[in-house]
């Protein structure tokens, strides 16, 4: 793998090992890549490994994003939802999807949900609020 002069993996060598053959591999990338905002890990959200799935959402729910500006306007309501990333479409649709898999993987893209907004987000929330895993309930109050 690629490195910087200090010998750290940089960020484009965390994005390129997305399209690595080995989901372990991939798995490692995506948690890596949760401290690294340039990094799209929105791209895992559709592998065919559950576990790298689960890893891509927890990490899309942890990635962190500048805050906004003077003049921004007063925070959101939902404070994980304050900051939002000009390209939050991007992905969306498979976090959405795995709001309806595996309790596992339920949590984590509950938790993947923090920088979205719009009625498709508010409905999965509701939804979670209510699921039978106790785990993806709490997750959604704490984004609620």
């Amino acid at each position: 793998m690629r490195t910087n002069g200090a010998g750290l993996l940089d960020d484009r060598a965390l994005a390129d090992a997305f399209a690595g053959a080995s989901a372990t591999v991939r798995r490692r990338a995506a948690e890596l890549a949760a401290r690294r905002p340039a990094v799209q890990v929105a791209r895992l959200l559709g592998d065919a490994i559950p576990t790298v799935v689960e890893m891509a959402c927890w990490a899309c729910g942890e990635q962190e994003h500048p805050e906004p500006g003077p003049g921004a306007g007063p925070p959101r309501h939902r404070p994980r939802r304050r900051a939002r990333s000009r390209s939050s479409g991007r992905g969306l649709d498979a976090i959405l999807a795995a709001c309806r898999d595996k309790p596992a993987i339920r949590r984590r893209a509950v938790l993947a949900l923090a920088p979205f907004d719009g009625p498709e987000v508010d409905e999965a929330l509701a939804h979670a609020l209510a699921d039978k895993d106790w785990q993806v309930r709490q997750a959604a109050e704490d984004l609620s």
